[in-house]
């Protein structure tokens, strides 16, 4: 009769490991765990344990319900700001005002969060890792049951293919092997056994232990459940990851900044007003409501919907680059992102084994295509040779068909391998030859592959010959082979040719490869069960060196992240000699490797130290990402970081911008991942960081012309305050510019497509605000000439008008001066640092129909009856819009100028030089 299981089968609530079942013996475990090798549990028991342990899923704190992410959409300081100024034009009496104010609010706060709904339900679209269900022994029979009611005790059954449903102890394997890159990073599956291991073994070296996620690659296996749901080695990870805290953007820390200065300005112009009017002689009260009322126009209304549009639309962008965002502002702080921290497998690699080079004892072959489609040839000294003409190559291909279990296949989102990567990399070596399994071959024997013989043997008959086809580790097949293949005959085996061959399979390990020999024998009928006298006097094919290989667009993204100003590190749990392969062969310039064991040596001094170097990281498990990453943030770096397993869920969370794979990445990961690659390539995030600098730009650039548009309101109706003229601008005359006009030109210029030279410039500074003293100068001036001329405009039509309608005429061309002053003044912020005709003045369509848009707006607002009675306005003459459009002019005149000027002239060594157009970004930058 089975008892309740011992309290030691998971692990404890805070986490922690109670039992290492790795250092334990399978009979032992199985005890411990109160369960049947045989029969496994009974339904009954089954049930019970459920409900003590609870389903075998992983928790998901972070849960993103519809509420959380409107919610999201209004904590922000300039919703703030405009929620206060709502506030006081209902005190004042400004209905309209509030109504108006607040209608914007709650439309920006809509479309956040449809944005980042869409994102969120994208993402539910592509969790697709743990295993739905998997089978086991209940009841003394197998059965398929929901992963979700596995249980501590229960017997798993797992052949290739399968995805581990929990954490076992294996008490039974036959060549197994386990894809743990998702957990450990390691990009070669590792082969498992029964025996205990030492009790402080790492993660990937507990070979006893098949891990929750993990996926089957070759063999068949049974195990007992130590852990389900959060007590598994994905659960502890997963448990890591919700214990940090998210983290403001640093476009969210700049807005504040923003919101937080437009705040003071506000204040401080309340104050002057108040002052200077009571100075005069008005009454205190008066110029105290005057002010309030000008502190609100300075707030542009339209700014947080403007950036919310643009944001929006930048996902959109966002896509077209294979990037999927979870939330609207991470595009902006990877287009900041000072240092770049990836994984090798699958984000610069392919993770698809691919022969590259052969080794016959006639010479080296390189061989052409990568991953598994068979397209590509073979060849010598960069020449292609004639396969039919190398016998030794066919015989050794022929090997690799036969000592092979794995298959590739095409589907039509291409070439894909079932079984051990490195034999489907064999597969696919021979194919690009025309060598494919032959189904009708006759498979004699076999001898199969596990970590004490490092080799495999299958025997073939062949008509009335047996051969027996063996690969494996370079050094055990050597010391097995008395022949040697060269050319096209067999020859006895000297002891140059022995030498030969461990210098040529340790130069092809040097260069990161792994290697594997290849061999055979014509064997006597009566060898055929007898494995130690079937693999001996072997003659010796060659050796294969095979990589992942990098992506073909990762060595040009490397390049342009370096000329960007980005760092990239490589973290990765693979070997060191892999990675500085990897490294070299896309161009990343690494001087040292630094290993998990060594990192543990480090205290973080020294850590400062080395990460100022050119450097990566191997063998390294989540706590050491996370703890990378946040050494970097310290040192005030803007951390990007790409994964997708669950071991990178931490530091994804850690980073400033988490980057999770979409095609092989864990639930986990994506959870954790403000952004997800539909790809899976290091290219895109390169792009994706262009267009994060391209939607910063534009914020810069929508903000300045905003302010500047608020900054010549505001000076136009101070200064005639002071000059005690009557009221220049009528609310919702100001509200009509605000909305209408700036509004609509300023979504607009969130579309301007990507300067010149923006991947040449370093990131920008964390610490920069989005108004530094260049912006704010650049509001002051255009924002008072803007203001000047709308004063004088009103002043000389008062001066010049007779009758009645003098004020309200005087009024009409202040408003319509005023427009037309922002509308040539948005053309000086479509570039912030070239002049318009190296921008190009068609390359952004969309603000030329928002400009026509706006003056045909304005046009109505003159003309139509309706808008006229409205908007209080009147029509006006030739005359009129002659003078505005002579006094407008001048504003982007001067100011495309000094672009002019700072473009193609600059100092150098305290002389004024001319600065050729190609090498502008490098010198201004």
């Amino acid at each position: 009769m089975i008892q309740h299981v011992n309290s030691t089968a998971n692990a404890t609530d805070d986490g922690s490991e109670s039992q290492a079942w790795h250092n334990s013996d399978a009979e032992t475990t199985i005890l411990q765990l109160v369960t049947d090798p045989q029969n496994g549990l009974n339904s009954r028991e089954a049930a019970d344990r459920l409900g003590k342990y609870g389903t075998n899923t992983l928790e998901n704190r972070r849960k993103v319900h519809c509420y959380m992410v409107l919610g999201r959409q209004f904590m922000d300081v300039l919703i703030f700001i405009l929620l206060a100024a709502a506030s006081i034009s209902v005190v004042l009496g400004e209905m309209a005002d509030a109504v108006t104010i607040m209608v914007i609010v709650i439309l920006n706060g809509i479309l956040g969060f449809i944005q980042e709904w869409k994102a969120e339900k994208a993402i539910e679209a592509l969790q697709k890792m743990l295993a739905p269900h998997c089978r086991v022994v209940r009841d003394g029979r197998e059965q398929k049951i929901d992963a979700k009611e596995l249980v501590p005790g229960d017997i798993v059954v797992l052949e290739t293919g399968d995805r581990t449903p929990g954490d076992l102890r294996l008490f039974e394997a036959w060549e197994l092997r386990m894809d743990e890159s998702s957990l450990t990073g390691e990009s070669e599956s590792v082969a498992k056994q029964t025996k205990p291991v030492d009790e402080n073994a790492p993660l990937a070296e507990q070979s006893s232990m098949a891990w929750m996620g993990t996926e089957v690659t070759n063999g068949r296996a049974r195990g007992v459940v130590t852990s389900t749901g959060m007590a598994t080695e994905f659960g502890r990870i997963a448990r890591l990851t919700l214990t940090i805290e998210q983290e403001p953007t640093p476009l969210q820390r700049k807005l504040a900044v923003l919101g937080k200065q437009m705040g003071i300005f506000s204040i401080l112009i309340s104050v002057v007003v108040a002052v200077a009017g009571w100075l005069l002689g008005r009454p205190l009260m008066e110029m105290f409501l005057t002010g309030i009322s000008l502190a609100v126009a300075v707030v542009p209304e339209g700014l947080p919907a403007v950036v919310t549009i643009t944001l929006a639309l930048g996902i959109r962008a966002m896509v077209k680059q294979r990037a999927l965002l979870r939330r609207l502002q991470a595009a902006e702080t990877l287009g900041s992102a000072t240092v770049i921290c990836t994984d090798k497998t699958g984000t610069l690699t392919q993770n698809e084994m691919t022969v590259t080079h052969i080794w016959l004892p006639s010479g080296e072959l390189t061989v052409t295509g990568t991953g598994y489609d068979p397209q590509g040839h073979f060849e010598q000294n960069n020449l292609p040779i004639d396969c039919r003409k190398r016998h030794d190559l066919l015989a050794l291909l022929k090997t690799g068909v036969v000592c092979n279990h794995a298959q590739i296949f095409k589907d039509e989102k291409g070439w894909h391998d079932i079984g051990e990567p490195t034999e489907a990399s064999l597969l696919t070596a021979a194919a690009k030859n025309g060598l494919h399994p032959d189904e009708h071959a006759g498979l004699v024997n076999e001898f199969s592959f596990n970590s004490r013989r490092k080799r495999m043997t299958i025997i073939e008959q062949v008509q009335e010959r047996l051969i027996a086809h063996i690969k494996g580790a370079p050094e055990v097949i050597l010391e097995r082979c008395t022949r040697i293949a060269d050319n096209n005959k067999d020859r006895g085996m000297t002891a140059i040719d022995r030498e030969s061959t461990i210098a040529a399979y340790q130069a092809l390990a040097d260069q990161g490869l792994r290697t594997l020999a290849l061999a055979r024998r014509i064997l006597p009928k009566d060898l055929v069960a007898d494995e130690k006298l079937v693999e001996q006097e072997l003659t010796l094919l060659g050796i294969v060196g095979i990589i992942d290989p990098p992506h073909r667009e990762v060595p040009e993204a490397i390049r342009l992240a370096r000329s960007a100003g980005i760092r990239v590190i490589m973290i990765t749990g693979d070997a060191s000699a892999t990675a500085k392969s990897i490294a070299r062969a896309i161009g990343l310039n690494v001087i040292r490797a630094v290993s998990g064991p060594e990192l543990d040596q480090m205290n973080d001094n020294v850590l400062k130290n080395i990460l100022k170097q050119n450097i990566l990281f191997a063998r390294t498990t989540p706590e050491h990402k996370l703890r990378i990453v946040s050494m970097l943030k310290k040192m005030g770096a803007v951390v990007a970081m790409t994964g997708d397993g669950v071991n990178d869920a931490p530091a994804l969370k850690k980073a400033d911008i988490g980057i999770a794979m979409g095609l092989r990445g864990t639930d986990v990961a994506k959870g954790a991942s403000d952004m997800i690659l539909t790809d899976d390539n290091f290219a895109s995030i390169i792009g994706a960081v262009e267009e994060g600098r391209r939607q910063y730009d534009n914020i810069q650039k929508f903000v300045r012309y905003l302010l500047s548009s608020n900054m010549g309101e505001v000076v136009a109706i101070f200064i005639n305050i002071l000059l005690d003229g009557p009221l220049i601008l009528l609310p919702v005359q100001i509200l009509w510019i605000n909305l209408v006009t700036d509004g609509v030109t300023a979504v607009a210029l969130g579309l301007e497509p990507v300067e010149k030279g923006i991947m040449k410039r370093p990131p920008r500074s964390d610490r920069e605000p989005i108004l530094n003293k260049a912006g704010i100068l650049m509001i002051i001036l255009l924002g008072g000439y803007m203001g000047a001329a709308t004063l004088w405009l009103f002043h000389h039509s008062l001066f010049a008008g007779k009758g009645a309608d003098a004020v309200y005429t005087s009024q009409t061309v202040a408003f319509t001066g005023i427009i037309v002053l922002e509308m040539i003044n948005v053309f000086n912020f479509r570039a912030l640092r070239a002049p318009l005709a190296t921008t190009g003045f068609f390359s952004n369509p969309f603000l030329l129909i928002a400009w026509v848009v706006s003056f045909g707006g304005l046009l109505c607002a003159l003309y139509v009856p309706f808008l006229q009675n409205a908007l209080h306005t009147v029509p006006l003459g030739w005359s009129d819009w002659g003078i505005i459009f002579l006094v407008s002019l001048p504003i982007f005149i001067m100011a495309e100028a000094y672009k002019w000027f700072h473009f193609y002239f600059g100092f150098h060594n305290g002389r004024l030089v001319f600065i050729h157009e190609k090498n502008y970004s490098n010198i201004k930058s």
